[in-house]
């Protein structure tokens, strides 16, 4: 099939315009990686001086014993704290490509689907059967990325429960073997 060159132009630049929105979640998602890093080395540095200095004024062994159970159980906190932040952002980033994609599908779709009907207006009689099976293996196509895009969605909640749930039995775990 033959495309005016006004067509390969608009083309071009739709997937310009799509890989340019993928590659700005992509940067977006890189932007609050580092950003929470960063947040997580300052407070590191900062904790790391104030153990320091709790350390150095330690005078007997009971302070020292009080010390490591009050140092251990804010760094706990804070791990945990920081690996959840880092999974939710995985996840709201996998999200947004996830809708960037699911939209490329549609539109895609739709693109076929619109040439089929062209093609079916200037087909030779008969051929309505064929461009018909293959409008229903597109719906069939269609139906099987729903399913697998629903079960994505609930294997991505519940491994979301899931890590919820360690985290909190990890820091019941650790306040209750501190008492």
């Amino acid at each position: 099939m033959y495309q005016a060159p006004e067509q390969l132009i608009a083309l071009n630049k739709a997937n310009l315009e799509v890989a340019m929105r993928f590659a700005g979640v992509a940067l977006e998602g890189a932007e609050r990686m580092i950003d929470l890093q960063l947040k997580a080395a300052k407070t590191a540095f900062a904790d790391g001086i104030e153990g320091a200095k709790a350390l150095a004024a330690v005078k007997d062994i009971q302070q020292f014993a009080a010390l490591k159970d009050n140092l251990a159980q804010p760094s706990l906190d804070k791990a945990t704290a920081y690996a959840k932040s880092v999974y939710d952002l995985a996840t709201t980033t996998q999200a947004e490509f996830g809708k960037l994609a699911e939209a490329q599908v549609a539109d895609f779709n739709k693109q076929v689907v619109t040439v089929l009907d062209k093609l079916v207006k200037n087909a030779p009689a008969g051929s309505e059967v064929g461009i018909t099976a293959l409008k229903s293996a597109i719906a069939a196509v269609n139906a099987s990325y729903d399913n697998v895009s629903k079960v994505a969605k609930q294997f991505s909640d519940a491994t979301q429960s899931n890590i919820e749930a360690a985290t909190k039995q990890a820091v019941n775990g650790v306040k209750k073997a501190k008492k």
